[in-house]
């Protein structure tokens, strides 16, 4: 038997006869994965055992002094393949944080590299990815493939930008530039890639909790090949360059499937690409996932829970609508009910439901999707979003037939959505019947937890702005530091308005009030504003009052 497993049963972290029960089970070799699946230990108590067996220190990588300089000595590419990460170079010794420390492959690799001896440290594998993320960045290797197809490009006139693009050759310069480009913008947790031609340049940006930042530029002749592989890989007619097209393409990054939703637009300097990274695991979210205060999560998913009726979430473009919903929607679906929904695109792909992709060329609208959906016998109808009178009519006649119907609506707040139905065409009574609730939301940054800082709030300022805060009322403010690219934010947080539709509402509705007085009154109910939300989270250290006041009127 291992010596680490002995190690864990003497120093109590398991018995032995759980040891052995396990054992007879799936076997000595698979004995560590076991335990670590049933969460009977931990990774760090696993790597820490590792360590005492073999004589290695563990390291916690979270809290370590990492050495950039070390880090440069061994290139991204190898440590990653190895998943090391080096710390620390003290005259001919390199000190590295690995996960698997007796790899001697990697050990002898790391050495001819870097001609040093190698002191190798045990860290979990979790935390060896975060590291890598945080420390190993592959800017340098885009930058220089750029250039590299820049110069190949403006000798051969071009020709070679373009070739190899069928994927089958994964050596190719441009193949590997997508690649890299694609990998980095994953690893930076952004949402969304531009790669913007101009006259002289292709700029590559990555939208980062909400903020476009410049990332990469590269010499115009790599323009073409760039927009042709990406097309190739998404499925777009390459030879049409005169009009908008859509397109999807599927990766694997680190064991977990990614979707990034591509789509073209010709400009007078080439075709613009924006591609929007959907990570397929953010619907597997919880609703407490959504950090609503407790109000509004009441309010919420007691519209939710019941058979039927009509609940919009609403908000900009990027505002998190569909996570919202697709969180929702996990908390709805079970075997014993039928839910289907209709999109355009089908941006996440959820287990047990029915998703129907519209498919305008075809004659597959969302008005036509929903009539036949509706002679499908479901019990849960999500329309993608609520775009004309027709799909609002039959959404609403669903709503009003028996069916739980959730949607989005591009509005500035809840109560203008009741509104803009009724300027939409429908009939303000079939808008007060069917509607149970409105989620208007925004997403703010929220502040890195690893550097932000707390003070006492400008007097003059919360005056200024009409807050009252409790005496002695801290604030969170950002910083910057490593971890969060010296932003002082690392992540977004929700910000949201939750109107329940009253017989007070349903009857301004009917009277065809306008959504100013539909607000009063739902504030007079108990409805928290955007802004008033999210000073409390600003107020609990999540976000910071200009963040605040960025996305919030």
């Amino acid at each position: 038997m291992r010596r680490v497993l002995k190690l864990l049963v003497l120093n109590g972290t398991i018995s032995q006869e759980l040891l052995d029960e396990i054992v007879a089970a799936v076997g000595e070799r698979r004995a560590e994965r076991e335990l670590l699946r049933r969460g009977i230990i931990t990774e760090e108590q696993l790597a820490r055992a590792l360590g005492v067996t073999l004589g290695i220190p563990y390291v916690d990588l979270s809290a370590a002094d990492v050495d950039p300089a070390a880090v440069a000595l061994l290139s991204a590419e190898l440590s990653r393949r190895h998943t090391v990460l080096p710390i620390s170079r003290n005259g001919g010794e390199l000190t590295v944080a690995m996960a698997d420390p007796e790899d001697i492959i990697a050990l002898d690799d790391i050495g001819g590299a870097t001609g040093l001896t190698v002191r190798p440290l045990i860290a979990t594998r979790e935390n060896m990815q975060q590291a890598l993320d945080r420390y190993v960045r592959l800017d340098s290797q885009i930058a220089d493939l750029s250039t590299e197809l820049g110069a190949t490009s403006a000798s051969t006139g071009g020709a070679d930008a373009t070739e190899n693009l069928d994927g089958d050759d994964d050596d190719a310069p441009i193949v590997r530039f997508v690649n890299l480009i694609v990998t980095q913008a994953i690893q930076d947790r952004a949402s969304d890639i531009h790669i913007d031609p101009t006259e002289n340049r292709v700029r590559v940006r990555y939208r980062i909790d909400g903020v476009l930042k410049d990332t990469q530029e590269g010499p115009v002749s790599i323009r073409d090949g760039v927009i042709s592989r990406l097309k190739i890989m998404s499925g777009i007619d390459i030879a049409e360059k005169r009009k908008p097209q859509d397109g999807r393409i599927s990766v694997m990054h680190n064991g977990r499937k990614i979707d990034l939703r591509v789509a073209t637009l010709p400009t007078v300097w080439g075709e613009k690409i924006v591609m929007r990274i959907l990570d397929n695991s953010s619907h597997k979210l919880q609703l407490s996932d959504l950090k609503m205060s407790v109000h509004n999560l009441g309010v919420f998913s007691e519209s939710f829970t019941k058979p039927h009726g009509m609940v919009l979430v609403t908000g900009p473009t990027g505002s998190g609508k569909s996570t919202t919903l697709y969180t929702t929607l996990s908390e709805i679906a079970r075997p014993e009910i039928n839910v289907i929904t209709v999109e355009d695109p089908v941006e996440y792909r959820m287990e047990g439901i029915s998703q129907v992709q519209v498919n305008p060329r075809a004659g597959l609208t969302f008005a036509s999707a929903l009539r036949s959906i509706l002679r499908s016998d479901p019990d849960v109808v999500l329309v993608g979003e609520v775009r004309d009178q027709e799909t609002a009519q039959i959404s609403i006649e669903a709503a009003l037939t028996g069916h739980l119907v959730l949607s989005t609506l591009h509005t500035n707040d809840a109560p203008s959505s009741v509104t803009r139905l009724i300027e939409m065409g429908i009939e303000p009574f079939l808008v007060a019947s069917a509607l149970e609730a409105v989620v208007a939301q925004r997403l703010a940054r929220r502040l890195c937890q690893d550097c932000m800082t707390r003070r006492a709030p400008d007097p003059q300022a919360i005056t200024d702005l009409g807050l009252i805060l409790p005496p002695g009322a801290t604030i969170g403010e950002p910083v910057g530091c490593q971890r969060c690219s010296g932003t002082g934010y690392r992540g977004r947080i929700a910000l949201h308005e939750v109107m329940q539709v009253s017989e007070g509402i349903e009857r301004l509705s009917v009277t065809r009030a306008s959504g100013l007085e539909i607000r009063q009154l739902a504030l007079e109910e108990g409805m928290v504003p955007l802004r008033e939300d999210g000073w409390q989270k600003v107020l609990q250290g999540v976000t910071s009052i200009e963040e605040v006041l960025r996305v919030a009127a």
